[in-house]
């Protein structure tokens, strides 16, 4: 009775302490955006080519690539102009194409919360502007790379925080950039904000219903980058987002798996994930996350630390990282180590 009721205690501490990249904050309740992209009803419709559209639910990613494949510059051209949030989410599609697209929908939006997203040179690969907002960013030109790098982010994080200047290294675009600059700019890094994330700690962040919805999301994306011909990835998982990993592990197609300030991956070991990747784990002395009861109860929790001994992570050092944030810094022993393992080196 008395080692139940330490779980009990645990598991609530769990739900009031569990946070992502903001912190100590209140907990706001999120409603996971699933589904198929904005227009998809249009995009059903469309008849123009004489013939029935890769349905954006369930055309797999390979499918939608063997589709785009046989058309003309002329026709996908077309595609863009109708349906530009169908054809900058849709995974298999052409890279350039949803570059194309997408910076179609962010001007279309008329948002100034977006207007940045829309200028020359950025290389958006998913926007949706439902909810909070996701996108994803690719830094360096993904269509050339040898190896690629997918960064998922924890909590407080959405289309109008990824790339914030404060904090940067505790955002996926600044983590992004810090590791293609480690990498020598060889590897091909995405600031991958593609779903709802919990805001501020409550049961959102204790919780895996958000992160199921988020697994769904990334194992397609992953899938769409192999349609594509790209690499298989490094994921990088951050807090929150090693939930959504961790769940993921079994169907994303990566050649790594790597989660640091983890709450914990909803399983009890690597073997349990079921995956054939990699799985690398990095936690500093000072992050808060190590205040985190790693329990799993009731639903509360996301169960053993991936840095602990028993889990079976490749540790990752991390001694000169500093707080929650602090693993993408540069010159940090973490940093080096992640540029490692996203350009294949690291045993």
């Amino acid at each position: 009775m008395r080692r139940y009721g330490r779980t009990l205690v645990a598991a609530a501490l769990a739900t009031v302490v569990v946070a992502g990249t903001a912190g100590w904050a209140s907990g706001t309740s999120q409603q996971a955006v699933t589904g198929p992209p904005p227009g998809t009803a249009a995009w059903r419709a469309d008849t123009s080519l004489g013939r029935t559209l890769p349905d954006p639910a369930t055309a797999s990613p390979r499918a939608v690539a063997a589709f785009f494949a046989g058309l003309t510059e002329r026709q996908t051209a077309a595609l863009v102009r109708r349906h530009p949030l169908v054809v900058g989410n849709l995974d298999g599609a052409p890279v350039t194409l949803r570059y194309a697209a997408n910076a179609r929908a962010v001007r279309a939006e008329h948002n100034p919360r977006y207007d940045r997203l829309a200028s020359p040179g950025r290389r958006i690969l998913a926007f949706d502007p439902r909810g909070r907002g996701q996108v994803a960013e690719v830094y360096g030109d993904l269509t050339a790379a040898r190896e690629v790098a997918v960064i998922v982010p924890g909590s407080d994080i959405d289309a109008g925080s990824f790339d914030r200047t404060k904090d940067p290294y505790g955002t996926p675009a600044g983590m992004a950039g810090a590791l293609r600059d480690a990498t020598g700019d060889r590897t091909a890094v995405i600031a991958w904000t593609g779903y709802t994330t919990p805001v501020g700690v409550g049961i959102d962040a204790a919780t895996g219903d958000l992160a199921s919805a988020g697994a769904t999301r990334l194992a397609r994306f992953t899938r769409g980058l192999a349609a594509v011909g790209a690499p298989k990835p490094a994921l990088f998982c951050h807090s929150y987002g090693s939930v959504v990993c961790g769940l993921a592990a079994h169907e994303v197609n990566a050649s790594d798996i790597v989660v640091f300030g983890s709450p914990g991956m909803r399983a009890d070991s690597v073997r349990a994930l079921r995956t054939t990747a990699r799985v690398w784990a990095a936690k500093d002395s000072s992050d808060w996350i190590s205040k985190v009861p790693h329990v799993e109860f009731a639903g509360l929790g996301h169960g053993p630390d991936p840095a602990g001994a028993g889990f079976g992570a490749r540790r990752v050092p991390a001694e000169h990282a500093d707080g929650h944030t602090g693993y993408f810094v540069p010159g940090t022993d973490s940093l080096r180590a992640f540029a490692a393992i996203a350009e294949g080196d690291a045993r």
